[in-house]
């Protein structure tokens, strides 16, 4: 099966040894995205709903590179610094969607990139 690096300036350059996305077959893996502005490398994280839309953004211009949208996301993947963020995240990463929901998980992890509060990956049928 080939693959195929997704990789667009309209989200933040990779921090690590990984790409923005892969397409393998009918599939599109999208690395997990902090809310990072695309250019500068400066957090975007005055509060926890801004933090989130700018990781939703970012999520949307690798999206849109790989000729895709929200509504081909199968299954996503939040990580959180805390769990008492979830209320807030969930409204926000719910106006994203139309139609049917992805599959998805939510966790708490003790720590993320750059000291981040949220962190979201995706899964997406191309």
């Amino acid at each position: 099966m080939e693959k195929k690096i997704i990789q667009t300036d309209q989200a933040p350059a990779p921090i690590g040894p990984y790409n923005q996305a892969v397409a393998a077959g009918n599939f599109l893996f999208i690395s997990g995205q902090v809310c990072i502005k695309p250019g500068t490398g400066d957090l975007n994280n005055p509060d926890i709903q801004t933090e989130t839309h700018q990781v939703m953004h970012n999520l949307k211009a690798i999206l849109q590179e790989a000729g895709t949208d929200f509504n081909h996301v199968v299954k996503t993947t939040i990580f959180l610094s805390d769990m008492n963020l979830f209320g807030d995240v969930n409204e926000i990463y719910g106006k994203y969607f139309e139609g049917a929901f992805p599959a998805r998980e939510t966790v708490a992890v003790k720590g993320l990139p750059k000291n981040v509060n949220v962190e979201i990956s995706m899964i997406v049928m191309l």
